[in-house]
């Protein structure tokens, strides 16, 4: 049960208005009307094209012949599944295509483009809790910056980039939005617009960080770009935006390459700013602010990393006050300790999904 590694094409059927392809245009239609991002759209459509593969395999080329068992039988698949190297899918993965399917599917229904909803009752696998296999200290997060040959224009690009991402907390996705009207230098911000959930924030950035964009749009930008200048702050060699699958492998190289022994790309940064910051003090609402997200309750989850070194200290300096404390808070502080992490790590797969399979 293996798909080639290759793009996967929509079936075409010009001639059949109830078929998959027109019913997935009509449907990524009604996504963007109701202000859904280019990325959310971009990756329901991807989804949805591997059923209607799946589905033309298999002789179905109509949303209309679609019933529950077959459904059912396409989640076992997806469960068997395995990529070209023997890996299965994540049970986060498969919750996100059989999801795009849910939603698809109650669209059909609402627009009476079919009789009845087969994936109302649809179980969709349940979503652990992961951790992320690494996170990095400050000292291994120097490790890799360090990688950055500085003596070049692309080695000062590179670390511009990633000074970028340590220093802000954003996601691989937001940065290559970035422009260089969202970048306020005198206030030392960055505005971060339609990050997740099409939201705009505005994010501080660090001094170290600040020069080293001032000498990557100084001296190396301006022997990039190339006319028509669209603005994009970060860009490759030959001058157009990145493409992320590019800048995971770029980011992922260096961190490689500083023998810390840890594998990752551009979450690794985000992940070890937001747990060094709630280490070093800073309160849980400015982290959520800084990260984007929407509810404390995600963002709680980095106390998982930082708990032991603040219960370390706290047995060491309260031991009177210990039983106190952790029977008033042991209802709230236990849950919100694995919420975090476990959000940036499904943030994370979800970036990291390729768009081929």
């Amino acid at each position: 049960m293996r798909w080639k590694n290759s793009p996967a094409v929509m079936p075409q059927s010009p001639r059949d208005p109830d078929g998959f392809a027109n019913r997935v245009r009509q449907h990524l239609d009604w996504l963007r009307v109701r202000g859904f991002s280019d990325e959310t759209i971009e990756t329901r459509e991807r989804y949805l094209t591997y059923f209607a593969v799946w589905c033309a395999d298999r002789s179905l080329g109509r949303p209309n012949e679609i019933i529950k068992p077959i459904l059912e039988r396409y989640q076992r698949w997806l469960y068997y599944y395995r990529s070209e190297d023997g890996r299965p899918l994540s049970f986060q993965s498969q919750h996100h295509r059989l999801s795009a399917l849910k939603v698809f599917f109650r669209w059909l229904a609402k627009e009476n483009y079919i009789l009845s909803n087969p994936a109302s009752e649809l179980e969709l696998p349940k979503v652990g809790k992961r951790l992320p296999k690494s996170v990095l200290t400050p000292r291994e997060v120097e490790r890799v910056l360090a990688g950055a040959d500085v003596k070049t224009p692309l080695g000062i690009r590179d670390r511009a980039m990633m000074e970028t991402f340590y220093s802000s907390g954003i996601r691989r996705s937001e940065l290559l939005r970035l422009k260089l009207y969202d970048l306020d230098q005198e206030r030392g911000t960055i505005a971060v617009r339609q990050g997740k959930g099409n939201k705009d924030r505005v994010v501080p950035v660090g001094d170290r960080a600040l020069a080293w964009l001032d000498k990557y749009l100084d001296e190396v930008r301006p022997t990039l770009v190339c006319e028509p200048d669209e603005g994009t702050i970060f860009l490759t060699a030959r001058g157009a935006e990145f493409l992320r699958e590019n800048l995971t492998s770029l980011i992922a190289g260096y961190v490689e390459r500083s023998g810390i022994g840890k594998k990752g790309s551009c979450h690794l940064f985000r992940h070890a700013m937001a747990t060094a910051m709630l280490e070093n003090g800073a309160d849980i609402r400015f982290i959520q602010a800084l990260l984007g997200h929407s509810r404390i309750e995600t963002t709680q989850i980095y106390t998982e990393v930082s708990i032991k070194k603040l219960k370390e200290i706290h047995s060491a300096t309260h031991p009177a006050r210990m039983k106190k404390q952790r029977t008033a808070a042991a209802s709230t502080a236990a849950p919100d300790i694995e919420d975090l992490l476990c959000t940036l790590t499904l943030e994370e797969q979800e970036e990291d999904t390729p768009r081929s399979t």
